[in-house]
């Protein structure tokens, strides 16, 4: 079966719910608890990615397995959350929906693709930097950057290792 990126619909909310904590167990392996424990995006969250037309699905066999939303951040394309269920791991879904966004923020003409991310989490920042993205360094972060590590050290996520990356588009 392929992959097929499409825009999500109100019906796929609840299932990208489901995705989102699937797509948290493996962190249990790594002593991250908290994070596999974390509860995922609200419904209403949800829906606001995706009246906005920011909210993206990986659909396998015609039910989703994996998403992304995107906030505009300092004029970049921001991935907000990427999401795989493990069942559709290693099969390229998640590096589907980064080079959806990427090909669709370069027709819009942002310069950028940026996201938050675990730097020690092997489908984290190693992951992505596979994929084309670089760490910031501290000099290099935007005032939407820094807002967004701010909200979430105090959500408590920097009890981990945490870098901004950035993916140029041109």
């Amino acid at each position: 079966m392929s992959v097929r990126i499409r825009t999500a619909r109100p019906e796929d909310l609840p299932l990208l719910q489901d995705v989102e904590r699937a797509a948290g167990e493996p962190f249990r392996a790594l002593g991250m608890d908290a994070i596999a424990d974390d509860d995922p995006p609200p419904l209403d969250v949800l829906e606001g990615y995706r009246a906005a037309g920011r909210a993206r699905v990986a659909d396998l066999g015609g039910r989703p397995v994996a998403y992304l939303v995107w906030d505009e951040v300092d004029g970049a394309a921001h991935v907000e959350q990427v999401s795989v269920h493990p069942d559709a791991a290693r099969r390229g879904v998640g590096r589907a929906l980064i080079e959806d966004l990427a090909a669709d923020a370069a027709a819009r003409g942002v310069p950028a693709l940026t996201l938050t991310t675990f730097t020690d989490v092997p489908w984290n920042a190693p992951y992505y930097a596979r994929l084309g993205f670089r760490v910031l360094e501290a000099a290099e972060l935007t005032g939407g950057l820094r807002a967004i590590r701010s909200a979430e050290a105090a959500h408590g996520l920097d009890r981990w290792p945490r870098v901004c990356m950035r993916r140029d588009l041109r």
